[in-house]
């Protein structure tokens, strides 16, 4: 079927805003504990497979084919002609105390996507399918459902999985009837899907910062993450001299403000290095620090700059340790790839904003999203729109509905524009 005979090519598309917001009321319900703050909906909880039931009887609503697959990716596709289908969605869980719109919005946006091509008689030439990924807060350390989808499970991770409380991944799935064994199946033919869509909450401060309704992301920033230990002499603090010292704080401190020079001979404007966890042994009020044991993680949208700020990091590291006589050990714990969105839906996102009259911004995403994966397994993009002071992962994350409504309007009508093509 033609743009022509959809409409597409001339036809604003528009969602209810109304709805929407009432679907997401009804979802945000799921996962709230009087006295606990924010939405609890950790991957493959009671809750988070509250939420799939929710959505999959309201996809079953809508006369969508539903179905799980071994890991708990939900899918609803709608039918509507042969050949590759146009996936669109996000993810159901939470973090711990997490906010209302982070995964969901996307899920909701896809659902409503539907409803207003149905509303409107519009039938894509091409099947779409709504989906909500399994496990991608990384409750267990990864994106398990967008890494299913696209082959790209690790069997001897998925063996040894755990969170932070120390339950098994494998035993979290099995509890709610998944096959953790079966994660293969999973795994989508690439010739089965023609493309990837998916709308986030920016989850930082840029987009209201500049006044821009609509963030159109170029690449998602690769992550490294360390584990760095420097070891001192623990010590009394009254009894040895400031100039006898071997004291691990110091050279964390020493470390931690040479992190803006290492970013300006290494990385560029999208390079991010953090010190995001810190533990210091003996943590005594009255002994000398003989151990400080912290995360460092960076990030940019470049692998070759990635690797700038690793060795730059690595060689300050070295040189801090020599100066205060500590010892040093790195324990590189992972490494992720930057992932470049796909060019023709970076311009097929641009055309449809363009012609709604949508001011956007071409942007990278310092966090990680389903995208990131199934970019390895078709064309995928991602689109923001504005998080209110750049809050997420909070009780306090919010969104304005008139930036919701124009970003999944985008979402529409880029769903209509990559189907025809």
């Amino acid at each position: 079927m033609s743009n022509q005979e959809t409409g597409t090519e001339t036809r604003r598309l528009t969602i209810n805003r109304d709805r929407l917001r009432a679907e997401m009321e009804d979802l945000g319900e799921i996962g709230r504990t009087e006295g606990v703050p924010g939405i609890n909906r950790p991957g493959f909880s009671d809750a988070d497979m509250a939420a799939r039931a929710f959505m999959a009887d309201r996809m079953k609503a809508l006369g969508l084919l539903v179905s799980m697959d071994a890991v708990g990716n939900l899918s609803g596709l709608w039918k509507t002609g042969e050949g590759p289908a146009v996936m669109v969605g996000s993810h159901l869980d939470t973090v711990p105390m997490g906010g209302f719109y982070d995964g969901a919005l996307g899920v909701a946006a896809a659902m409503e996507c539907v409803r207003a091509l149905m509303d409107a008689g519009v039938t894509p030439p091409c099947p779409i399918e709504v989906i909500a990924t399994a496990e991608e807060e990384g409750r267990f350390g990864g994106m398990l459902g967008s890494q299913a989808l696209a082959g790209a499970v690790d069997p001897a991770w998925l063996e040894t999985a755990v969170d932070e409380d120390g339950t098994r991944l494998v035993d979290a799935m099995t509890a709610h009837g998944l096959v953790p064994g079966a994660y293969e199946t999973a795994r989508r033919n690439p010739d089965s899907v023609k493309a990837f869509l998916e709308l986030h909450i920016e989850q930082g401060p840029v987009l209201e910062a500049e006044g821009i309704p609509i963030g159109i992301v170029e690449g998602i920033s690769g992550v490294f993450k360390w584990s760095v230990r420097l070891t001192g002499v623990a010590n009394h603090a009254g009894t040895t001299p400031m100039d006898l010292r071997k004291d691990a704080f110091v050279g964390l401190v020493d470390f931690a403000r040479q992190i803006p020079a290492i970013i300006a001979g290494a990385g560029t404007d999208q390079s991010r290095v953090t010190i995001g966890a810190v533990e210091l042994k003996p943590n005594h009020p009255h002994t000398i620090p003989g151990e400080a044991v912290f995360t460092l993680i960076g990030r940019d949208i470049s692998p070759d700059v990635m690797r700038a700020l690793a060795d730059a990091s690595r060689r300050t590291l070295e040189a801090v340790a020599a100066r205060f006589g500590l010892g040093l050990a790195i324990d590189e714990q992972s490494w992720l790839d930057p992932k470049p969105c796909d060019r023709e839906v970076i311009a097929a996102f641009a055309r449809q904003a363009e012609r709604l009259g949508l001011a956007y911004k071409v942007m990278p995403s310092g966090a990680g999203h389903d995208t990131q994966f199934m970019a390895d397994l078709t064309r995928a993009g991602l689109i923001f729109v504005p998080s209110i002071g750049g809050i997420s992962h909070a009780p306090e994350e919010e969104t304005a509905w008139s930036d919701i409504e124009a970003g999944v309007n985008l979402l529409l009508n880029t769903i209509t524009d990559l189907a025809a093509r």
